[in-house]
């Protein structure tokens, strides 16, 4: 068993079977042992998986590009603040360097008090730790992380708590018998402390994820591993040493990110808005010109972009009342 699985399995012998946000926020997160935390470079080629932020320069020119026309609409206030959630390995730190730029990560940085400008969120919500329940006999029940031979497996429990039950009856349709879902509460959390601290601004999300009513496409839920390129179903398995994910509930983040504020604006494909930020110079900064040694390798960023991530990824774009 993994250094993070013996952690769990230890509290699991000590106090029963754990809530699957549990399990996600160790085998993710534990300061020594989780995924996100290990020296390894889980990123790129060598590692388990890329993100579109890798696809660099490319992905940053444009991200870059589509925020330089919101601080243009705002006015290019002299204290536009870029604030990136889960910004890792700070690789968007230059893309956005004409700005005061803030990084934040879930256990290091935080949001400004007050600020104006943008938050810029790319693949943050899908790796926040969530709960799990099937509804069974009438009602959702938590499903729980157990111990049985050694190995973890589901273990279907009680009703999960009110908090659960209010956002899987608001954010699904009507609830089917034997369907899992996931109830991601961090995110309804992050959407209020943005709405708290952005004064005039925008909220940017990439990430993928499903509507209200897209989610009946995933009858077992969306939770997926990720190791060596490879997706697999069984997340329980290789605790810290594989990725953990969770599509987004956009239709969570647009209707709770209206009660904090944040009315959307755009809700579109990656493909769309990169598209509408390359097109006024006819891509030329993004493909670098003057620097044909540069040129074929951009190209195939942005064919990668615009083809492969442009149509899996989604933006959703909120704006805080009051911007402008």
């Amino acid at each position: 068993m993994t250094a993070a699985g013996d952690l769990l399995a230890a509290e699991i012998r000590g106090a029963g079977p754990i809530p699957f946000r549990r399990f996600m926020e160790v085998a993710l997160y534990h300061r020594e042992h989780g995924y996100y935390r290990r020296p390894r470079d889980p990123f790129g080629k060598a590692g388990d998986f890329f993100t579109a932020e890798q696809i660099q320069p490319v992905f940053g020119i444009l991200v870059a590009a589509c925020i330089r026309q919101l601080y243009r609409e705002m006015g290019e206030p002299h204290d536009f603040t870029v604030v990136e959630l889960g910004a890792g390995r700070r690789e968007m730190a230059e893309a956005f360097s004409e700005w005061r730029y803030l990084p934040v990560d879930l256990d290091a940085g935080a949001l400004p008090e007050r600020f104006r400008g943008v938050v810029f969120a790319n693949e943050f919500f899908d790796a926040l730790p969530v709960d799990v329940a099937i509804y069974r006999d009438g009602s959702f029940r938590e499903q729980r992380v157990a111990l049985e031979n050694g190995r973890f497996a589901w273990r279907t429990e009680g009703a999960v708590s009110e908090e659960v039950e209010r956002y899987l009856r608001r954010y699904f349709q009507l609830p089917e018998e034997g369907r899992w879902y996931e109830a991601n509460l961090e995110a309804l959390a992050w959407m209020e402390r943005i709405g708290r601290a952005l004064d005039a601004g925008y909220a940017l999300t990439i990430d993928y994820g499903y509507t209200r009513a897209e989610a009946l496409r995933f009858p077992k839920g969306t939770l997926m591993g990720y190791r060596r390129h490879t997706a697999r179903e069984d997340v329980l398995e290789g605790a810290g040493e594989r990725d953990i994910t969770a599509h987004v509930c956009f239709t969570a983040l647009e209707e709770h990110g209206a009660e904090c504020g944040l009315v959307t604006e755009r809700f579109e494909t990656l493909a769309q808005m990169l598209l509408g930020a390359g097109e006024p110079d006819q891509f030329r900064a993004a493909l670098g010109a003057g620097a044909p040694g540069e040129e074929f390798g951009r190209r195939m960023q942005l064919k990668t972009l615009l083809f492969g991530m442009g149509e899996t990824f989604r933006v959703l774009r909120q704006r805080r009342e009051g911007a402008g």
